[in-house]
């Protein structure tokens, strides 16, 4: 495993370069293949606990997300986290695509957002539509983007939306509302 810091080495996992008959794979391409990766014991007790309606879940957040993403879809690379963002398959990595739109003045492409569905911010989404609180399940799923945004370096596209959605949640969850 190479950690590259700096936004320009994004065009070296890119390149067709690798070492030992092993490529370089960016983790931010949505491709990359874990299976191959022997699990903690922690880790795999988290993957035999049960899993809620994956199929269900994305719908929901789909819905909710509209275009702001290509796809939505569980991750088998988050363990503490929510969510993350991924490029799509093919093309470029997340940080080579956003260095190539702030060169070329132009929007980065849509990511995909990968879910972890065993967190319980992403198992209370059925939970609320389940509730037929429509307006709870769409804020929590905003908000698993807007966090996502947050984690890959991006400022939400509306912070004051994201902050008052953030606060109304929160408050909810300790039960002032």
């Amino acid at each position: 495993m190479l950690l590259l810091t700096d936004p320009v080495d994004a065009l070296w996992t890119s390149a067709q370069l690798g070492f030992d008959g092993k490529p370089l794979k960016s983790l931010s391409q949505g491709d990359v293949d874990f299976d191959l990766v022997p699990l903690t014991d922690e880790a795999a007790k988290q993957a035999e606990s049960p899993v809620v309606d994956e199929g269900m879940i994305i719908a929901i957040i789909k819905t909710a997300l509209g275009d702001k993403v290509t796809d939505v879809r569980a991750s088998k690379r988050l363990t503490d986290s929510a969510a993350c963002l991924v490029a799509e398959g093919k093309g470029p990595d997340r940080e080579l695509d956003k260095l190539l739109a702030r060169h070329h003045r132009a929007n980065a492409s849509k990511p995909v957002l990968e879910i972890n569905t065993r967190h319980p911010l992403v198992a209370a989404i059925p939970a609320a539509q389940a509730a037929k609180d429509d307006a709870a399940a769409g804020s929590l799923s905003l908000l698993l983007f807007e966090q996502a945004q947050i984690l890959d370096g991006e400022i939400p596209d509306d912070p004051a939306a994201f902050a008052k959605r953030l606060n109304e949640l929160v408050l909810r969850g300790v039960g002032k509302t």
